[in-house]
C-alpha cells in the first residue's frame, strides 16, 4: 500500500483482500483512520464543548480567538526573523491558506437549502403523523421515547447532552466497526423480540388496524 492511502479488507469466499470503499473527511474523522487528526478535532471540540458548559459562549468564542490569534501572530514573527536571518524568501506562512477558496456557489447553497427543506418537511410530516395518531402503536412508542426523556432531562442538562453525543461520536462507530458481527447479532435478536411485541399489541388492540388487502378483496368478492 503506497502511502497507506488505501484500506483492505479480507474477502471470506476467497481470502483475497478487497480496497474498502474511501469514506469522507467527516466519516475519516470519527473512525480515527488517522489518529493524529482525530486526536486534534476530539481533543479541541471537547475542550470547547466543555468550556461552554461552564461559561458563556461569548467568553469561550473570545478566548479562544485571542489564542489563536496569538499563535498565528506569533508564527508569522518567527518565520519572518528565521526567514531574515537566513536570507531565505519563503513568502508567506500561512499563503496555502490565504488562498483556498472559501465561497459557496449558488448551485452548492441551493443543494443545501433543498435537502435541508426536505428534512424539515419529512419532519414536521412525522410529527404530525403520531401526534394525531395516524397509527396508534408508533404513537405509543414515541410516547414512550417522550416519557424515557423526561427522566433523561432530570439526570443531564443540554449542555451534557451534547458532550455526550460528541464522545459517542468519536467512539461508538469505531466500537461497531471492531465488533460488528457481535454487535449485529445482538441487535438483530433485540430487534425480532420487538416486532414480536409489536406485532402482538397490534393483535390486541385493533384501532387503526387494517385488514390485509387478501381479506378485504375476499368481503367485496361477497
Amino acid at each position: 500500500m503506497a502511502g497507506g492511502s488505501k484500506r483492505y479488507s479480507r474477502n471470506n469466499s476467497n481470502g483475497n483482500f478487497q480496497p474498502l470503499p474511501e469514506r469522507g473527511p467527516v466519516e475519516s474523522l470519527i473512525y480515527w483512520r488517522d489518529v493524529k487528526k482525530s486526536g486534534i478535532v476530539f481533543g479541541a471540540g471537547l475542550i470547547t464543548l466543555v468550556a461552554i458548559s461552564s461559561f458563556s459562549v461569548i467568553s469561550v468564542f473570545a478566548y479562544l480567538s485571542l489564542l489563536a490569534l496569538f499563535g498565528t501572530v506569533a508564527f508569522r514573527i518567527y518565520k519572518s526573523v528565521t526567514q531574515a536571518v537566513q536570507k531565505t524568501n519563503e513568502g508567506h506562512p500561512f499563503k496555502e491558506y490565504l488562498e483556498l477558496d472559501l465561497t459557496l456557489s449558488q448551485d452548492k447553497v441551493q443543494n443545501i437549502a433543498g435537502v435541508a427543506v426536505a428534512h424539515i418537511n419529512g419532519f414536521t410530516s412525522e410529527l404530525r403523523r403520531l401526534f394525531l395518531v395516524e397509527d396508534i402503536i408508533d404513537s405509543i412508542k414515541f410516547g414512550v421515547i417522550l416519557w424515557v426523556f423526561t427522566y433523561v432531562g432530570a439526570w443531564f442538562n443540554g449542555m451534557t447532552l451534547v458532550i455526550l453525543a460528541f464522545v459517542s461520536l468519536f467512539t461508538l462507530p469505531k466500537v461497531y466497526e471492531n465488533n460488528k458481527q457481535s454487535i449485529d447479532t445482538y441487535l438483530d435478536l433485540v430487534r425480532s423480540k420487538l416486532t414480536e411485541i409489536t406485532d402482538k399489541i397490534r393483535v390486541a388492540i385493533p384501532i387503526g388496524n387494517k385488514k390485509p388487502v387478501a381479506a378485504a378483496e375476499s368481503d367485496k368478492d361477497k
